[in-house]
């Protein structure tokens, strides 16, 4: 095993975050790839795991976090770290030791460009992102949002924590018509795939349904709002995880069209 940077060679397959067997990861668009053509020189950086044949099974990608959608000063922050663990395409690559691999190539090269830390993000339950496996390699809690907790590992003594950044503006509720505002960053395809079903699902009900798109990709629009990825319709925000289908989303937005017309 090794890890290696991004190359062009492994750009498309890292746009579909190793899922390029999945049907499902096409509806995200190519939101990611526009993300990573903004983003490459504000000091994002990509690392994959290669096995011994060099296919590739894991991947983690971070950046300064004064580019990230977290509060903090000479850190990097962890987007997402990812091993593939679906026996469909390319396999399970998970319990080989690619996250750690991958973690620490990841501290090291913080270190090398001067970071005073690194953040990530976790949550409670058992399954991605565990907050858990990061306090199993040095971090702890910085801040907590819900079920989500940002932890981070300082590298000196002179630094200070990171924090979360919250939501500072109400989103538009009804006024006749149904509301459908969406936060778009590009990072991650799974917010993409709600971003892009909730689209198209908005466009079934013509002009009974405002469609508003809000990109974050702009710091100062995310800054303004404090929230990087949602959708919210007439105000209430639409769980995105794991992504709604693309039919409870217009069944969603259906209900809500409904009550406009009768109120």
């Amino acid at each position: 095993m090794k890890v290696v940077d991004l190359t062009p060679e492994h750009e498309a397959l890292y746009f579909e975050c190793l899922e390029d067997w999945s049907d499902e990861i096409k509806e995200a668009g190519d939101h990611k790839a526009c993300w990573y053509r903004k983003y490459k020189d504000r000091g994002l950086r990509i690392k994959l795991a290669l096995d011994d044949d060099g296919k590739v099974g894991g991947m983690i990608q971070y950046l300064p976090i004064e580019e990230s959608s977290i509060q903090g000063n000479n850190l990097f922050f962890i987007l997402c770290i990812w091993i593939h663990g679906y026996k469909k395409g390319r396999g399970n690559f998970q319990k080989k030791g690619m996250g750690k691999a991958l973690l620490k190539a990841a501290e090291d090269d913080a270190k090398e460009k001067g970071a005073k830390g690194m953040a990530a993000w976790g949550v409670w339950l058992p399954f991605w992102m565990k907050a858990s496996w990061f306090k199993k390699h040095g971090y702890k809690k910085a801040d907590r949002d819900g079920m989500a907790l940002l932890v981070w590992k300082p590298f000196t003594d002179d630094t200070q924590p990171p924090r979360w950044i919250k939501q500072k503006k109400q989103i538009p509720s009804s006024s006749g018509k149904v509301n459908v505002t969406a936060f778009l960053n590009g990072w991650c395809p799974a917010q993409n795939m709600v971003y892009e079903r909730t689209r198209r699902a908005s466009a079934v009900f013509g002009d009974k349904v405002v469609f508003q798109t809000i990109d974050t990709t702009d710091r100062e629009s995310f800054l303004e709002w404090g929230i990087a990825d949602g959708i919210f319709v007439n105000g209430k925000k639409l769980s995105s995880g794991p992504p709604p289908s693309y039919e409870k989303i217009r069944r969603i937005i259906a209900k809500h069209v409904k009550k406009t017309k009768t109120a």
